[in-house]
């Protein structure tokens, strides 16, 4: 898909865009390399992040004489440090020589603290403040920890079990930073609203000059699912305002008018067409605004869609969008975050090169993300082809050597790593071995993904076995190397897509059904008659969670209330409901398993908790489980729950409801859907009630199914549930191929009688 942007601007930033062209450089590029101005005096501010948030799934086990561990750590490119702390929480081994044992924090490799391990604090938790010179601190940084030890004075084994040491992954990074003023220039974006070096929760406020109408709330969306996008992992909420400015940092700034806009102080000039503007937030010399400003709907979702599609050739404080051309349309499942089924996708183009080579005996897991269509029909498949090319340095004697093949930390298979003792016709294969010492080798394997969740991670370890030379012999030669090649190649195709639903699970992980096409061209939003800042918070925010699953802007996305409804019958629909300013839960009353009626609350009950393991059972009968018990109660707190079931306006299409008492409950549900380490459970089944921090989730008939199979999977399926349809087929077609064979010999005796 391609779209071509044109823009008016200044001559000196047309000028400068030109050139940025002939050179095939992105003004992006060029903007973000050179800051405008020095480090802002007096505006400092200090921010933490624990190696967890940093990407650190578990603590860091460091064995061996010599063993170390990381994490990445980057600093936005508008702030400078001015000074870091890292607060460590370790433990370590009772074994080990205070005099010859240490754990050294490295910052890009250089040397930032070494911390002694006296006899006194070994075994036991200890906490330990690190101060971290700001000068070893750039724009990306490597934090690595390194653990030496020693347990006696004479010959060791290098391996023993006596040498660890463990760091926690809830040790904290403190880091203090001083502001940089950047210039009003659209080239710097999508910074300062977002940068990917911030590894925390991005938190973007949203301000509408006027209530918004539903084309305004289009353009935001495609707006707010592209900050999603980019925020990714970290997740991404956005605040609402009316023609409110914040008091501090950044905004986005939406105005639908043929005149000039004075939003909160702010002359907003007559628009000439969709406009795009970057100027200082006049509460805070530090903050921009985004000003996204159009005559018309057209031009306004014209504008915003500039900025998810063409930022990276803007430039100037201030353009003039003058063609956007159409977009092509989308097809079903081709979100760029989503694993293409329509072709064998390379591990090169799921993961950094650099990532698929390790070195060492035991350099840990090579981590894949893999991000499944949620509607992959897995019954009585074997599983996904994983075709892997890898290259391993033979060791001369071994015999435990292996790689190892996981899935979300599930072993699925090992494959050894033979010696050269062990090559078999060793010669010949040696005689492939590459210039780095390493030997060539390809295996295929079916990855079973039956019990696989959208978002999975793809884990491959090299493991070298550590062969005994003797007393005073044990010497590691760190020389082993494994290397995936991205050639290796993943394969979907062989599945089909066709899922029961309701399934609320896939809601909460993927956004399916709405993100089947990532653009949203087949997804609705129905909003409330009468709706405010937090309505307007759960839409902005749910959008931005569609498009950190696709990956990709939500430009085609429809807004409408609910006397418009029957205009996107065809569509999927997403309802927002607080109080009683959504008819259709009167209108729908009778598909829904839950409704609220002021202080009345009426909820059908299931046994899902017993039947937990169906939830995605591709099996009809085994998801369904009727409520069983009904329950009304009379309550002024405030009720949040998500209920999802078969659009009455059209078969096949869904509709996934958001529902609150009041207000200010939907942020429980936007807070539930990016989650966090708080929340025990997640979203499921056909209905889930969120209270604080507490998800319980109920399942109720699952009537209807989403997708395709095709005319002998579909037959070989239902027959499977139905047993006694199974035998009456079977039988008839015993009867059916006797009498041929009846009449074909009795013919065949005519013939030889006459």
């Amino acid at each position: 898909m391609t779209s071509i942007l044109f823009a008016r601007t200044s001559s000196r930033a047309a000028f400068a865009l030109m050139i940025a062209s002939l050179l095939g450089l992105s003004p992006l590029l060029q903007a973000a390399d050179k800051p405008s101005a020095a480090p802002v005096q007096g505006a400092e501010s200090d921010y933490s992040l624990t190696l967890k948030q940093l990407g650190r799934r578990d603590a860091m086990n460091l064995q061996g004489v010599e063993a170390s561990d990381s994490v990445n750590f980057d600093i936005r490119a508008d702030q400078v440090v001015t000074g870091a702390q890292l607060l460590l929480n370790y433990s370590y081994s009772p074994a080990l020589l205070a005099e010859l044992s240490q754990i050294n924090v490295l910052v890009n490799d250089e040397v930032a603290a070494s911390l002694p391990l006296p006899k006194e604090g070994a075994g036991i938790p200890q906490q330990k403040l690190v101060q971290i010179p700001p000068h070893l601190i750039t724009e990306f940084n490597r934090l690595r920890l390194q653990f030496i030890g020693h347990y006696t004075m004479s010959c060791e084994d290098p391996l023993h079990s006596s040498l660890w040491a463990k760091i926690s992954n809830s040790s904290e990074l403190k880091v203090q930073v001083s502001p940089i003023l950047l210039k009003d220039d659209l080239a710097l974006l999508p910074l300062p609203f977002f940068d990917k070096r911030d590894a925390r929760q991005v938190s973007l406020p949203f301000v509408f000059a006027t209530a918004p109408d539903n084309a305004t709330l289009e353009a935001a969306a495609t707006l707010s699912s592209w900050f999603g996008a980019l925020a990714s992992y970290r997740g991404a909420t956005f605040p609402a305002t009316f023609g409110t400015i914040p008091a501090k940092g950044n905004a986005i700034v939406l105005v639908l008018s043929p005149d000039a806009v004075d939003v909160n102080g702010i002359k907003v000039a007559q628009a000439t067409g969709p406009t795009l503007s970057l100027i200082a937030n006049p509460n805070d010399p530090l903050g921009k605004l985004l000003i996204v400003s159009g005559r018309d709907s057209a031009e306004l979702k014209r504008a915003a869609t500039a900025v998810a599609l063409g930022s990276p050739v803007l430039a100037g404080s201030s353009v003039v969008i003058d063609k956007l051309e159409s977009l092509a349309p989308r097809r079903p499942y081709d979100a760029p975050n989503w694993l293409p089924s329509d072709r064998p996708v390379r591990l090169g183009e799921l993961v950094d090169l650099k990532k698929l080579n390790v070195q060492g005996y035991n350099p840990g897991a090579i981590g894949i993300d893999l991000q499944l269509p949620p509607d992959l029909f897995n019954w009585r498949e074997e599983g996904v082809p994983l075709h892997l090319k890898y290259r391993y340095t033979p060791q001369q004697v071994s015999s435990n050597s292996s790689l190892l093949v996981g899935l979300d930390d599930v072993f699925m298979k090992s494959m050894p790593l033979p010696s050269i003792t062990n090559l078999g016709d060793g010669k010949s294969l040696l005689s492939m071995m590459q210039k780095d010492q390493t030997l060539p080798r390809e295996a295929t394997m079916l990855l079973p993904i039956s019990s696989a969740s959208p978002k999975s991670k793809l884990q491959l370890r090299f493991m070298y076995d550590y062969i005994k030379e003797g007393e005073c012999r044990d010497i590691i030669v760190d020389n082993m190397r494994g290397a995936i090649d991205p050639d290796s190649t993943l394969d979907v195709t062989g599945y089909q897509h066709f899922i029961a639903m309701p399934n609320l699970g896939v809601f909460n992980d993927a956004g399916f059904p709405f993100t089947r096409l990532a653009d949203l061209s087949e997804s609705a939003v129905v909003m409330p008659d009468h709706f405010g800042a937090d309505e307007l918070n759960a839409y902005l925010t749910v959008m931005g969670r569609f498009g950190e699953s696709t990956g990709y802007p939500a430009t085609a996305v429809k807004v409408v209330q609910a006397k418009d409804v029957q205009s996107v019958a065809d569509k999927d629909l997403l309802v927002l409901s607080t109080g009683d300013e959504q008819p259709l839960l009167k209108q729908w009353q009778q598909y829904l398993p839950a409704t609220v009626d002021g202080p009345q609350h009426h909820f059908k009950l299931s046994d899902l908790p017993h039947y937990v393991s169906t939830w995605i059972s591709p099996d009809a009968e085994a998801n369904k489980h009727s409520a069983n018990a009904a329950i009304s109660f009379n309550s002024l707190s405030s009720s949040t729950w998500f209920a999802g079931f078969e659009s009455p306006l059209k078969a096949g299409r869904s509709v996934v409801l958001i529902s609150s008492s009041k207000p200010e409950g939907l942020q429980a549900a936007t807070a539930v859907l990016i989650g966090g380490d708080e929340y025990k459970d997640s979203i499921q089944g056909s209905l889930a009630v969120v209270q604080g921090t507490q998800v319980s989730s109920l399942v109720a008939d699952q009537q209807y199914y989403v997708g395709k199979l095709g005319p002998f999977k579909y037959v070989q399926w239902q027959l499977s549930q139905h047993l006694g349809w199974m035998l009456v087929i079977t039988f008839l077609g015993l009867a059916i191929m006797t009498c041929l064979v009846y009449l074909a010999l009795r013919a065949r005796a005519k013939r030889r009688l006459a």
